[in-house]
Parts: structure tokens; sequence; C-alpha cells
């Protein structure tokens, strides 16, 4: 009420006492000061703090690396495009036309060419590629550490397998190199530091100027009659990638990314360095295959995903489930349970879940489809992978 022109609100200020404990006992002044703060919190709030904050946590613990995937589009653009070079072939077509048709001119000799390699595991891979190459190779050149790209030690599986590849031992040029075993180290200056080391051992093997060089990892196998049609053809350009059909665990996931990073150089002492990244814009369609992830044994592929430079993709230990993988592997899925490496949001989304089942077996390796009873994990319809 108003009273002599001032406002009287005793009524207002016993309820709030009540309420508030502002004149009651110290114990039941703690109880009310509680139920004050409760009034005057959001719910809204204690919903967000206590469910939806710490589910958000948790989704982007599990999921961040496929949103970041996913927002790729926002912070990366695309690389520059190649310029692809048309690739002629047919066996009944003279080299001398093929040459021609692809701008060069023919040599009255073809190059020398050196085949150089790292070597990790992939025994079976190494055959296939080098069974493919043997007519054309002037010297097959491998090393292999007894680390690991991440710092891990590993056996030198091409040493104990030596035997195997008796029918090129004349030309080969075979260098072991001791790791620095420095575990936490980014993978890539270890895989820089191995690759120098193959350098050196070419230097050794005797390549010389104008020799052709393959650059490439064993599963990047380029086609016979690719590396034929280059050490014949004159004017060719100094560096040349090589697109190769990508497969992913056999040759019946043919995966949609590009495989590009194999490359074939015309030697140059004192310029050329064994590189494992894109050196020109120039890219030859067609020229071969990269079998990625193509392991006989799942403890194979469970080596690869702790050894090699992307082991960060590892984020969780269940990844290495041998059952896990086992599945994934019939299914044409991720390993890693990552999204496409695209650059729009069309191509992300057009491109996500498993790759698509092929049953084609046309134009593979020669010595694959010759012996197909040995390399049938290989075959469209043989996902299965034995445990040794």
């Amino acid at each position: 009420m108003i009273s002599d022109g001032y406002y009287n609100s005793k009524k207002s200020d016993d309820l709030y006492e009540d309420l508030c404990g502002q004149q009651s006992s110290p114990e039941s002044l703690t109880m009310s000061r509680i139920r004050c703060w409760l009034r005057g919190i959001d719910f809204r709030v204690i919903f967000f703090l206590l469910i939806i904050f710490p589910a958000g946590i948790l989704t982007i613990y599990c999921h961040g690396q496929k949103i970041t995937y996913f927002l790729r589009p926002l912070w990366e653009c695309p690389p520059k495009p190649f310029i692809p070079i048309t690739h002629y072939y047919n066996q009944n077509v003279s080299m001398e036309t093929l040459c021609k048709l692809h701008g060069w001119g023919i040599r009255e000799f073809p190059r020398r060419v050196y085949d150089a390699v790292l070597f990790s595991n992939e025994v079976d891979m190494l055959m296939i590629r080098w069974k493919e190459l043997y007519p054309y190779i002037t010297r097959f050149v491998l090393l292999e550490s007894n680390s690991t790209f991440t710092g891990l030690p590993k056996p030198l599986n091409f040493a104990a397998n030596r035997d195997k590849f008796k029918f090129l031992e004349p030309r080969l040029t075979y260098g072991e190199i001791g790791g620095r075993f420095r575990r936490g180290e980014n993978p890539f200056v270890e895989e820089a530091y191995q690759r120098l080391a193959l350098d050196q051992l070419l230097r050794v093997a005797g390549i010389d100027d104008d020799d052709l060089l393959i650059m490439s990892d064993v599963d990047e196998i380029p086609s016979a009659h690719t590396i034929d049609l280059l050490r014949w053809c004159d004017d060719i350009p100094p560096v040349l990638h090589l697109q190769l059909k990508n497969y992913l665990y056999s040759f019946e996931f043919e995966h949609y990314q590009l495989s590009w990073r194999a490359s074939v150089h015309r030697y140059q002492k004192g310029k050329t360095k064994y590189a494992h990244y894109r050196q020109t814009d120039y890219l030859l369609s067609d020229s071969g295959w990269h079998c990625s992830f193509c392991f006989r044994y799942i403890s194979d592929f469970i080596f690869k995903m702790k050894a090699y430079s992307h082991n960060d993709r590892v984020r969780f230990s269940h990844f290495l489930n041998p059952k896990r993988i086992q599945d994934i592997i019939c299914k044409g899925a991720d390993l890693y349970d990552m999204l496409p490496e695209e650059y729009t949001f069309k191509d992300i989304i057009g491109k996500m879940g498993p790759i698509p089942h092929s049953f084609s077996a046309i134009h593979l390796p020669s010595f694959l489809l010759e012996n197909a009873d040995n390399y049938r994990y290989l075959l469209p319809g043989n996902c299965l992978r034995e445990r040794n």
C-alpha cells in the first residue's frame, strides 16, 4: 500500500525472507539459499551441460576426423589438375606407330630402365610387379630397412624371401639400411631418410644420364607395355606421372580415387631425386595398376596400419581387430572409417560408402592370371584372407 508518499512492501519482504531464509536459523538459511538458487537456474542450461555438451564432446572425439573431412571444401581448394596424355596401345601395332601417335619419335635402341623401390613386407605384390616388368628392366634396385616409417622394428622380409627371386638375381642391386628408431617423430621424416638412401643405392647400381627411372611404391605397378613404350620413344617428357587403375584389398574393388604418385624420370645426375610426391603436371593415362592393402594375411593388414606414414588414422584399438578387418575387406569399406578425400560436398556425398564390387578381371598383370591358383585372394570373389 502507499502511505505518506512511501511504498510499503512489507508483505513481499516477508515472502522473500520466507523463501530465501534471510531471517531464519543457520540450517534453514542454508537450505533456503539452495532452494532460492535452484529457482533461479534455467533447467535448459542444466540439460545442455549434463547431456548435450558431453554428447557433443564424445561425438567430436569419435567422429572428429569425419567432420574435418566433410568440411574439407571449406578450408582446402582442390589441387591443380593434371595435363592428361592420351595413352595409345595395341599389341598388334608397331612401336614406331605408337610413338608417333603420342607425338614422339622412335629411337634406334631403347633406353636402359631402372626400377627402384623401398620394401616393407609386400612379397606377393613385389613378385607380380617384377614378373610384369622383367623383360624391360635393366636393373632392379631394392632397399629395405629394419625399421618402419613409424619407428617400429621389423624383420628384413626381402632378405628372408630372396630365394623366391632368383630369376632376376643377376640384375638385382639390394641394400639394407638401419632405422633410426625415433618413436614419436613424424613418420614422413623417416620415409624421406630412406628415400635419400635409395638415391645413393641407385648410384651404386650404375644409373646414368637419360636412363629411365621408375619411382613408385611396390604396389604401384606400371604395365609392361607402358615401360616398353617409354624406353623406345624419343622426346618423351623428362618427368611423367603414371595414372594407375586404383584398387583396394584386391582387384575386385576398383577405387574412385586417382592414383598418380608413380612416375618415370629421364635421369639427370645431381638433379633427379627419388620422391613420391607431385613433380610434374603431365599424366600418362591408363598406365598400370595400384593395389593398396592387397595382402594375403590379416596380420599384414595390421602391420601396415601400424607401420606406414598414416598410422595416425588408427584412432581406436578396435580398428586392428582381425574380425573387423576381415568384414571390411569383404565389404570394400574403409579400414579407418574415413570419409572420401574429396574437395566438393557433391563428391564427398556421392562417394560415401563401400566401393562397389567388380567382377571384371580383364587386363590384369599376366603373371597374376597365369598363377591364379596361388594368388586367388587377389581376384574377384575371393575376399576371405588367411591367418598365419
